[in-house]
């Protein structure tokens, strides 16, 4: 059985004890071996920065390869559909929006084709200066595309604002070939690594790393973004080691990358002379041959060594994982004494502070962890409520004189608040989902397997032309409610209501792996709930809602599209638009239920077809035998026991 303590005892049992534990190893322990605990902390101090700072550097580049590993699967990058594409563009500056790291988003193709989205402030004011972009100009979007009628390609260049709204625009011949780039010309190469090694960035004048993810599919090509220098040489400037300590970025050349100092040595060099990477000796005053050369050769990764100026210093090298061949290195040097001088200076006097301290303090922690227990336990509650979805009724607030438990307490009643509120927007399913998980609702997809349904009431535009506006309004809500209860009872997810026609899916978010039985089912469970509510109908004297279904199975992508404020959970793809030129197309044959013929081969054994028709819907090159959905096969049920 798993031993569990309360909160509060914890919280004192706790103090107590690492205040003593303290306390009694500083008196009992001789000054030797102070020494050794002091030499012990340090590394493990230098350690934990070491991988603090590798953790940082590489989810900046694992975050750009995530983005990249986004776009390469979008459908107008693999179909190259670049020239003229503003959702393409609003993606693009969307992903830059989000990630300050990069400066640009590009595509390079096989054929010579190009997209660009830059952020022109990134690079600094020279770069717009040089462009003589507009002053509200916040993206220079540049593609290169034989466009239709022409026979070579031209190079279009557009100044958007932070909206996207065209500022100036202006094309001429293309005087670039991505192909001869290095980002791109060494992607396919095998054992090519994601980013490249550091080089100059031709308009910025300025000292980066490209990020790269070649896709081979459709119209085959290169997807990649542009990391400057400045931006991580911030992040090190940001970690504080005392007034000698430092944290740099090297390569196995002994080319020093990234450096807080790095911006001050490229400002020196001769003005117009090419921009060069500083080698070790130029920026690290502290020899570390030595321990380097340990850690090459199998050693530890944190070292104590003697300098040359007879200090002590404390080392730790890491490799960074994700720059792969460009054989990315992290080091973290910093003086022994600068940081322990005042822990060897009070040791003795710390014990008799901290036993004072605990006897002082029990009373007042033993009070605050009580306070402290109550009002976590209520907030444990409340999210056990919110993970099981049990949200109805009001949000109720847990309060506490903590601040930072009073405001978890509002957060959480407001999340209670949101989460059934978003739930009336988005399918139930992929709510509990998030909820469950803990990811959050951002823009992509995945691609996979899915049966698609749509429907339609035949004559709804006759019946609401003559009908009081509202009673329509709510017979048709009853309507969806009915069919849209049926559905999720086989599996299904409501994608959404497009007025009265209702288009669902199955196999997402939730694996199902006999999602086309279970969405054949649902048809002709629908249709039965469909004709019982048109007895009810008839009842109360309003028309009947004669109801077509289209039914399809495929593969798609499945995700979320939109923008960082409006998204929505949907699928897209051929096997979406064939199963909605199903549905019109049962007027056309006096059918209810159309399916196409990968549905009738997947359960032709559990459910009864007839054939109908060989069609070419529009846009589809292939033609498709389509059939009616009569029924199950006797012995056959699918409902709630699905599996």
């Amino acid at each position: 059985m798993r031993i569990r303590f309360g909160f509060q005892l914890s919280v004192t049992t706790l103090f107590v004890a690492v205040v003593l534990a303290v306390g009694l190893a500083l008196v009992f322990l001789s000054f030797d071996r102070a020494r050794s605990i002091t030499r012990s902390a340090a590394l493990r101090f230098i350690d934990r920065v070491a991988d603090h700072t590798a953790d940082r550097v590489n989810g900046q580049f694992k975050d750009v390869l995530d983005i990249l590993e986004v776009l390469r699967q979008l459908q107008p990058v693999e179909s190259g559909t670049i020239l003229g594409n503003p959702s393409l563009y609003a993606t693009l500056a969307a992903l830059l929006r989000r990630h300050g790291q990069l400066y640009n988003l590009y595509v390079g193709y096989e054929d010579g084709g190009f997209l660009e989205l830059d952020v022109l402030d990134r690079a600094g004011p020279a770069v717009r200066a040089e462009l003589q972009a507009p002053v509200d100009a916040a993206f220079r979007l540049t593609v290169m595309e034989i466009p239709a009628g022409e026979s070579t390609r031209v190079r279009f260049t557009s100044y958007l604002s932070s909206d996207l709204t065209v500022l100036a625009r202006d094309y001429r011949a293309a005087d670039y070939d991505p192909r001869e780039r290095p980002w791109y010309r060494d992607a396919f190469r095998p054992g090519a690594g994601p980013i490249t090694e550091p080089y100059v960035f031709k308009i910025a004048n300025l000292i980066g790393y490209t990020v790269r993810a070649p896709f081979p599919q459709g119209r085959r090509g290169v997807v990649a973004g542009d990391i400057l220098l400045a931006e991580t040489d911030a992040f090190l400037r940001s970690q504080k080691l005392g007034s000698s300590g430092v944290v740099f970025i090297f390569d196995d050349r002994g080319r020093v990358v990234g450096h807080p100092r790095m911006a001050e040595v490229l400002r020196a060099q001769a003005a117009g002379a090419a921009l060069d990477l500083p080698r070790l000796g130029q920026l690290v005053t502290v020899d570390i041959a030595q321990p380097l050369n340990a850690w090459r050769r199998g050693g530890a990764s944190q070292q104590i060594f003697e300098a040359p100026d007879g200090r002590t210093y404390v080392a730790a090298f890491r490799s960074i994982g994700t720059a792969g061949s460009s054989g990315l290195r992290l080091a973290v040097i910093a003086p022994l004494d600068e940081f322990f001088a005042e822990i060897e200076a009070g040791r003795r006097q710390l014990f008799l502070l901290a036993l004072s301290f605990v006897l002082a303090a029990i009373p007042i922690v033993w009070w605050i962890g009580s306070m402290l227990s109550r009002s976590m336990k209520a907030l444990a509650l409340e999210t056990d409520r919110i993970q099981k979805f049990e949200t109805r009724g009001s949000a109720r607030r847990i309060r506490s004189i903590i601040r930072e438990i009073d405001d978890l307490g509002r957060s959480v009643a407001t999340m209670q608040t949101v989460v059934r509120t978003f739930a009336s927007f988005v399918p139930k399913r992929l709510v509990e989902q998030l909820v469950a998980t803990g990811d959050a609702l951002e823009p992509g997809g995945t691609r996979r397997e899915v049966t698609i349904l749509f429907t339609d009431i035949a004559g709804f535009t006759a019946i609401a032309e003559k009908a009081d506006p509202e009673q329509v309004m709510l017979r048709t809500s009853r309507y969806l409610a009915a069919l849209s209860a049926v559905i999720m009872e086989h599996g299904g997810t409501v994608d959404k209501f497009v007025g009265d026609a209702i288009m669902a899916i199955w196999n997402a978010p939730a694996d199902d792996p006999d999602h086309v039985a279970h969405a054949c089912a649902a048809v002709l469970a629908c249709r039965e709930a469909n004709r019982n509510l048109n007895v009810e109908f008839e009842n109360e004297g309003w028309p009947a809602y004669r109801t077509r279904f289209g039914l399809h199975t495929g593969e798609a992508v499945v995700g979320t599209i939109g923008s960082d404020d409006r998204m929505a959970y949907t699928v897209l793809g051929a096997a979406v638009n064939l199963a909605a030129r199903l549905e019109p197309l049962n007027k056309e044959y006096g059918t209810e239920i159309l399916v196409s013929e990968s549905i009738q081969c997947q359960v032709s054994d559990r459910f009864a077809f007839r054939t109908v028709d060989t069609i070419q819907p529009k846009g589809f090159e292939a033609r498709i035998q389509v059939y009616e959905l009569c029924g199950e096969r006797n012995g056959h049920s699918h409902g709630k026991d699905r599996a």
